[in-house]
């Protein structure tokens, strides 16, 4: 197995056990950030599978296609719609994510039918403007800058949001988490600004790699934002009973990781 391939799987499988987390957490509670999050993952997991591919028998015009279209232009505004949901409320979020699965149908269409300019050679990492005319580069660089953005400013205003809210409180939040889910506020910062860090190393790419070493070099950064993502994620585990209502002027970002940070677990049943 050769490293693109092996870095292909390993960014897949991560993803996939990712939207598993995020999908069974919608399934429970039916939340709709957590529903565009999983197609997020979903879709990176398909763009991951498409380096793989690539890795294992070279590139070629169908899986440069998927790689495109799902790592490029697609996933990050479907992580950037849950973003949405969260700081704007379900009815701007359901305005916004329509607009997505439109843009995203679009952009399937073009990028499955766009002539190639030239012959895609097996090995390396193909970039945007030796496959393709304009019409997808545009898309690419819209979908996932725009989206990025969404994302990490959103990601970092929420985690001032828990700074300030902590302030509010008199700095019991830590404690108070402590006692309970074992998650302090601080955590949750922490989380923010993993989510923050892990797209801006995604949207990196092959950016800090030239020559033979690109190819592996963007696997390397694939792999390392999507467990970036994971880990953070990870920090904040779902409240398992009703939390306490969050201190008045946070979002609804920062308000949701305050709930999960203090709520009670719930209690250990007694062993035999």
């Amino acid at each position: 197995m050769t490293a693109v391939s092996a870095l292909g799987a390993a960014a897949t499988l991560v993803a996939s056990a990712f939207a598993l987390c995020t999908g069974e957490r919608w399934l429970r509670r039916r939340r709709p950030h957590e529903a565009a999050w999983t197609q997020a993952l979903l879709m990176f997991a398909l763009g991951s599978l498409a380096y793989w591919w690539a890795g294992a028998v070279g590139w070629n015009t169908a899986n440069f296609r998927a790689f495109y279209l799902f790592g490029a232009i697609l996933n990050v505004p479907y992580l950037a719609v849950g973003t949405i949901f969260l700081l704007r409320g379900r009815a701007a979020g359901r305005r916004v994510h329509l607009g997505v699965h439109l843009l995203a149908a679009f952009c399937a269409g073009a990028v499955l039918t766009a002539p190639t300019r030239a012959p895609i050679p097996p090995t390396g990492l193909p970039e945007g403007r030796e496959v393709f005319g304009v019409g997808p580069r545009v898309m690419a660089a819209v979908g996932s800058g725009v989206g990025a953005t969404v994302l990490i400013v959103g990601a970092l205003w929420s985690a001032g949001g828990l700074i300030r809210g902590r302030r509010r409180t008199g700095g019991r939040g830590p404690r108070a988490a402590d006692a309970g889910s074992g998650l302090s506020p601080v955590r949750l910062v922490v989380t923010n600004v993993a989510i923050a860090v892990g797209s801006l190393v995604l949207g990196a790419g092959g950016t800090f790699f030239t020559g033979s070493a690109q190819e592996v070099g963007f696997g390397i950064l694939l792999v390392t934002g999507i467990v970036i993502l994971f880990g953070g994620f990870l920090v904040t585990p779902p409240a398992v009973v009703e939390a306490p209502a969050p201190p008045p002027g946070l979002d609804a970002f920062a308000a949701e990781l305050w709930t999960i940070a203090h709520a009670p677990v719930a209690p250990a049943r007694p062993t035999d």
